[in-house]
Formats: C-alpha cells, structure tokens, sequence
C-alpha cells in the first residue's frame, strides 16, 4: 500500500462546519477515494466503555455530548499526555483510500505527529465561521470547553496551508472547495 497520497487536517472552532466540508470534500472525490477519520471517535469510545455511556449519543451533536464534553476533554488531554499519538494511530488501522481527511483536529501534538509520520503529504486545513455564524448553528461560549487546548490549541503557533472561510457567502464557499477539490485530485495523478 505504501501510505496515504494526501492527508489533510481539518481544524476549526466548534460549529464552524469542519464535519460538514469534510463530507463535502468526500463527496467530490468519492468515498472510494477519500475517507473522514476523526479523533474523537476512538476518545468517545473509550470515554463511553469506561463509565458506562451511550457511546453513539456522544457522537452526535446533541445535549448528552455537550453534558459530558469537559470531562471528555480532560480525560482526552490526560491519555495524549502519556502518549501523543495514541488517538492517531487508532484512527489509521487499516485505512486503504489514498486520501485522508481528519475532520477534527485539535492540537498542535496531532498535526505534529501527522507530519513526523507523514511528512509532505500532510496538509493543515483551517476551517473559519464568524462567531454570528457559529451561534445560528447552536453554539453558545462554554468555559472548561471554548477555552482550552482542546478548542485553542491551534489558533496560534501553526501555518495553514488552506484557509475555508464558512459562513454565509456559498459562492466564495464553492470557489475554496473547488480549488482544494483540484488540488486533491492533482496529488492522485500520476506525474507526466
């Protein structure tokens, strides 16, 4: 197999839209294609099995994830601690699309063990929504949660190579999708 042509890691506030351009990103270059991992997932798992939770309600945007989310997040910080890419390489088992698109990363730890790891074909995608935006997509300012690494950690200290600006303007949505578009589909052909 050899490893992935392309990864691309999202970030963003929470409700800036990360999940959704993620899958429309997907969706353009075909699930065969490309595949969305998330960090989160195998945390919630584990969170879940430990404490005896309904992991797939942690998984959706609803009120049960937002009850658990800062202690979510704190045990997630306590396990990254003793081991940086313990989440990461959870989520690259047997993965086989060439392109990948991790859809929430949080971290300057996770993009710096996507690029030891990946080197070049590592990409930071920079997803932005104003906090007008953000709010008519249900988010309300959290303390223990909108102010930590977990939903800070990348606002400084780090270069995009892609910014996504997400909020009302579709046109200029559609333009920065389409130019990501091609760029993807350029790195999956082969050299003339």
């Amino acid at each position: 197999m050899g490893g992935p042509r392309l990864v691309l890691l999202f970030s963003g506030k929470r409700k800036s839209g990360k999940d959704y351009l993620a899958e429309r990103i997907r969706e353009r270059v075909g699930p065969d294609t490309c595949v969305i991992l998330r960090l989160s997932g195998p945390l919630k798992e584990q969170f879940a099995r430990e404490r005896g939770l309904d992991f797939d309600r942690l998984l959706d945007a609803s009120e049960y994830k937002e009850k658990y989310r800062a202690a979510m997040i704190r045990w997630g910080e306590e396990k990254r601690e003793s081991d940086p890419g313990f989440f990461c390489r959870i989520i690259i088992e047997g993965v086989t699309q060439p392109v990948w698109i991790v859809s929430d990363t949080r971290r300057r730890s996770d993009v710096a063990w996507f690029r030891s790891s990946f080197g070049a074909v590592t990409q930071t995608v920079r997803v932005a929504a104003s906090e007008e935006t953000r709010k008519e997509r249900g988010w309300v300012y959290t303390p223990g949660v909108d102010d930590v690494e977990s939903e800070c950690g990348l606002d400084q200290g780090v270069i995009f190579d892609w910014m996504i600006t997400n909020d009302s303007d579709r046109l200029s949505l559609e333009e920065e999708l389409g130019k990501l578009t091609d760029f993807i589909q350029s790195k999956l052909c082969p050299p003339r």
